[in-house]
């Protein structure tokens, strides 16, 4: 199985996901269903080259890949619970305070026009647009490690007006049209509302760039590093009253000397060191008499070895909140892109043969969390090694 050379006993690792399992165990209506759904946790986990139905009924002792397609398609068990299960195991294993919630999106690139929601559409993970399916996520970031929390699809607004194709793909009445931001604010609702500790939110500029989201977040009183475009319009005091600018005149009243060298934390190559600098925004919007606990920010970061190379976030953080942190929050959005990484990797979250808006849900609710439970027995099998090293 992936990562057990990790561990001195492979025997207690395997324990391990068994005890995983009982979490979920009682969300499946049969006892087959739910010895099923560990052999497709183990199967995601092991070092099967495609986690496809064919390959994961192999690893599973089984002729066919019927029972694997049974499992994501036909059987009596809740996708929406199993993730619940998923989000407290990921608390209660990894869980901190000073936590960040991350929002991002993956695409899953797909042939013909059968699966749900695909369509030709820009796709990050190809770098162009390309005949895909689009999956929002929300990933977990703490000082013990990170991992996907939650997923929502994209459903595009053709996809959702097509009788036809809703009907044939298996998808609820009540799903409608719902933009990637709104998306993210129902995952993030979903999170706070479950009381998951976290200080932070931090996601890239589709979100960023929504005020709905940026608002809602604040009446929440839940403080973001957001990114932004240039082209932004921001209300700030620059010297000219208080009026709306973009984000990139704004910039253009930042002095040397407030520009300071720090790291948005430690990469591949080392400390990932930029130029930072933060311009004080005002509020047109209040949160009544503890408005004073909270400012808003411009927060720049520039290349040093490119300068003409800027990017740009939205802050609402507590008062007092130092550059540093608003910096180390900004940096975790790489979190998600490595979670990303290795759940396509390492458990096959894009290698699933599903169309339907089920099999979807199911598949990828399984495959994050065979990806949390590498994210927890990885912290705690490096916390040994540190408990040794001590001693």
């Amino acid at each position: 199985m992936v990562g057990t050379t990790e561990f001195a006993d492979v025997e207690q690792w395997a324990e391990g996901l068994e005890l995983l399992h009982s979490r979920i165990a009682p969300r499946f209506a049969r006892s087959e269903q739910r010895t099923r759904a560990l052999a497709y946790l183990k199967g995601l986990l092991s070092p099967v080259k495609r986690k496809n139905g064919w390959q994961l009924a192999e690893q599973a002792g089984e002729k066919s890949p019927d029972g694997i397609q049974r499992l994501l398609n036909n059987a009596l068990w809740d996708a929406d619970a199993v993730r619940d299960d998923l989000r407290e195991y990921v608390v209660g294993r990894l869980g901190g305070e000073q936590a960040v919630l991350v929002v991002d999106e993956t695409g899953f690139l797909k042939k013909g026009n059968k699966s749900v929601g695909v369509k030709r559409q820009y796709s990050g993970t190809a770098g162009r647009i390309e005949n895909s399916q689009i999956g929002v996520f929300l990933a977990y970031a703490s000082s013990k490690g990170h991992t996907l929390l939650d997923r929502e699809l994209y459903l595009p607004k053709e996809w959702a007006e097509d009788e036809v194709r809703r009907r044939e793909a298996g998808i609820p009445e009540e799903v409608q049209f719902q933009t990637k931001p709104q998306l993210a604010r129902k995952m993030l609702d979903r999170a706070l509302a479950a009381k998951v500790p976290c200080k932070w939110v931090t996601a890239d500029e589709i979100y960023g760039g929504d005020r709905n989201l940026r608002r809602w977040l604040e009446a929440q009183e839940q403080a973001f590093v957001l990114a932004v475009t240039s082209n932004e319009p921001l209300w700030s005091d620059i010297g000219r009253g208080v009026r709306q600018e973009r984000v990139s005149a704004m910039v253009a009243s930042v002095t040397g000397a407030e520009w300071q060298r720090l790291s948005a934390g430690d990469g591949a190559k080392g400390p990932r060191l930029y130029d930072w600098a933060r311009v004080k925004l005002e509020r047109l919007t209040w949160l009544g008499e503890d408005e004073v606990r909270w400012e808003h920010w411009l927060l720049v970061r520039r290349s040093i070895e490119k300068p003409e190379e800027l990017a740009y976030y939205v802050v609402f953080c507590p008062v007092g909140t130092t550059l540093q942190e608003l910096v180390q929050v900004a940096g975790k959005r790489w979190t998600i892109e490595e979670s990303f990484e290795i759940t396509k990797d390492e458990v096959g979250l894009d290698q699933y043969e599903v169309r339907r808006w089920t099999g979807w849900y199911r598949h990828i609710t399984l495959a994050m969390l065979a990806q949390a439970y590498l994210a927890v027995t990885r912290y705690y099998a490096a916390e040994r090694e540190r408990e040794k090293g001590g001693t």
